[in-house]
């Protein structure tokens, strides 16, 4: 039972970070615009949930990040630098460190693509 409890984690864990902005697979541009600068970023978050399966989060104008992902609080903290998201998160206490991200956007969904665009991405949806 404690294999199985064990993989049960890593999977949700896997999870959790595809939804907090970038562990899902490399990203293609497709129709996705890139987001350039924070007051684009706000007038498309502001007031507004980043959905994925099992997650929520806020990203606010004061820069802290809020929600929940699989059961626990996420939190963090982010700043625009550079034309890229930076963020420094936790979910529960686990620290899943600072990275900064490139955002592109589609409609409701934003992808964040981590390692300064050049790493993996995940899609959330605007709600």
């Amino acid at each position: 039972m404690p294999a199985l409890r064990t993989m049960a984690l890593a999977a949700a864990t896997t999870a959790l970070a595809a939804a907090t902005f970038g562990t899902s697979g490399p990203a293609t541009a497709d129709t996705f615009r890139q987001v350039t600068d924070r007051s684009t970023f706000m007038q498309l978050v502001d007031g507004r949930t980043l959905n994925y399966p099992g997650v929520t989060l806020r990203v606010t104008p004061d820069g802290t990040i809020r929600g929940k992902g699989l059961g626990r609080n996420v939190r963090g903290a982010w700043q625009w630098r550079g034309g890229y998201f930076c963020r420094d998160l936790f979910w529960g206490q686990r620290e899943l460190g600072a990275n900064c991200q490139m955002v592109l956007q589609n409609g409701s969904t934003l992808r964040f693509v981590s390692d300064r665009g050049q790493g993996q991405s995940a899609d959330l949806r605007l709600r």
